[in-house]
């Protein structure tokens, strides 16, 4: 399947790089992944990068927020990376926004692993450069 979404393991941290636009089942499937990943290495945060996203539909976003609430339950913060402008621009003008709005946000990963750091207490964000 084309759907399947890269996962790095960083320390505590888990990176996920959504590389292609996934198709709902894709969401799914990548949703439930990560949540077995959080449980499986005890992770205490998680960047979903959608750098390379051109589009968010009203499926994705509330997927996405889902998720973040899962991974939250399961003692894992998430912020998600790389909204790129014309994807931000579009959220807005569907109202899709409000829907992202407890999530934590980040222009790129370094930025994303310094929110975790915060978040969580560790300390990744100087081990990166």
């Amino acid at each position: 399947m084309g759907d399947k979404v890269p996962v790095l393991k960083q320390g505590p941290y888990l990176i996920a790089s959504i590389q292609t636009a996934l198709t709902d089942a894709g969401w799914l499937e990548f949703q439930d992944d990560l949540l077995s990943r959080v449980g499986r290495f005890r992770s205490r945060g998680v960047i979903i990068d959608m750098t390379l996203l051109d589009v968010l539909d009203s499926f994705s976003t509330r997927t996405v927020r889902a998720l973040a609430q899962s991974l939250k339950l399961r003692g894992a913060e998430t912020v998600i990376v790389g909204i790129q402008p014309e994807v931000a621009m579009a959220m807005v003008q569907l109202g899709l926004v409000g829907r992202f709005e407890e999530i934590n946000t980040g222009l790129d990963l370094e930025e994303g692993l310094a929110g975790l750091d915060k978040l969580t207490g560790e300390g990744m964000a100087q081990d990166v450069g």
